[in-house]
C-alpha cells in the first residue's frame, strides 16, 4: 500500500496545476441551459457498469484524503464537500465531468485527471458509497435558523423532494445525489452555481426548477436540506483521547 501511494503521489506531482493541461472545455457557442446532462457518455457509463472495488478504491483515496479529510466528510464551512455515503453513480459523474472541463473546478481537475480509466472512477466511488455519515457537518446556525428551516422545508417538500427523497436521500439508480449530511454552505454554493448557469453539467431538471429562486429562497432550501439526517447511515466521529 505504501508503494501505492507513493506512485499516486508522484504522479499527482506530475499533474499539479502549474504544470497539468487545462481541461477540455465546453464546445464554443453552445449555450449552457442547451449542454446534455450526461455529458460523458463513454467513460461515464463504462464506470457506472463496472463492479466497484471498495479495497483498491480506499488505496485511490490517498489522492483525496488531504482535502477531504480520512473520514471523507469535508470540512463544516462547506469548502470541501462530504463524499462519505454519496451514490456512487454521484460520484462517478461528477468525477467523469471534472475529468473533461464540463465541470469546472481547477483545484479538483489535477487530481481527477491521475485516475487512469473508468475502473478507477468505479472502484474509489464504491468506497466513498460505503463509508458513513459524520453527524457532525455544517448546519445552518444563524439566529433565524428555525425560520428558514421552516421555510426551506416547504419549499423542498413542493419541488425538491420527489427527487431527493423526503430524508433528502437521493437516489443511486437515477443519479440523484443525497443531500442529507452535506455541509449547508457547500449545498447553499452549488445551488447558486445551477441556477446562475455555471454547472452545465447540471440536470436540466433541476435547472428548471431552481432557475427562478431568489437568493433568500436558496438559503432557505440549503437550511433545510443540511438539517435532513439518514437514520442508520450517521456514524460518531471518534476523536483522539488527549493524554493527562
Amino acid at each position: 500500500m505504501k508503494k501505492l501511494v507513493l506512485a499516486l503521489s508522484l504522479v499527482l506531482q506530475a499533474a499539479a496545476p502549474a504544470h497539468a493541461a487545462p481541461p477540455p472545455v465546453r464546445p464554443e457557442g453552445v449555450p449552457v441551459k442547451d449542454y446534455p446532462w450526461q455529458a460523458l457518455p463513454g467513460e461515464t457509463n463504462e464506470a457506472l457498469e463496472r463492479k466497484g472495488d471498495s479495497k483498491r478504491g480506499e488505496r485511490l483515496y490517498a489522492l483525496c484524503r488531504s482535502c477531504h479529510l480520512a473520514s471523507a466528510g469535508g470540512t463544516a464551512d462547506g469548502s470541501i464537500p462530504r463524499l462519505a455515503g454519496q451514490h456512487s453513480s454521484v460520484l462517478i459523474k461528477q468525477m467523469a465531468d471534472i475529468r473533461s472541463g464540463v465541470r469546472h473546478n481547477s483545484t479538483m481537475y489535477p487530481f481527477a485527471a491521475v485516475l487512469a480509466d473508468p475502473q478507477d472512477l468505479a472502484d474509489l466511488a464504491a468506497y466513498l458509497e460505503g463509508l458513513c455519515i459524520q453527524g457532525d457537518h455544517g448546519h445552518y446556525d444563524a439566529a433565524d435558523a428555525e425560520h428558514q428551516v421552516t421555510v426551506g422545508r416547504a419549499l423542498y417538500d413542493k419541488a425538491c423532494r420527489a427527487c431527493h427523497g423526503p430524508s433528502g436521500e437521493g437516489s443511486r439508480h437515477k443519479g440523484y445525489p443525497m443531500l442529507a449530511g452535506q455541509h449547508h454552505s457547500y449545498l447553499l454554493r452549488q445551488m447558486t452555481e445551477i441556477r446562475d448557469g455555471r454547472r452545465p453539467g447540471a440536470n436540466r431538471d433541476m435547472v428548471r426548477i431552481i432557475g427562478s429562486y431568489s437568493d433568500d429562497e436558496l438559503l432557505a432550501v440549503a437550511a433545510y436540506q443540511s438539517s435532513l439526517v439518514l437514520p442508520g447511515n450517521v456514524c460518531v466521529v471518534k476523536r483522539p483521547i488527549r493524554k493527562r
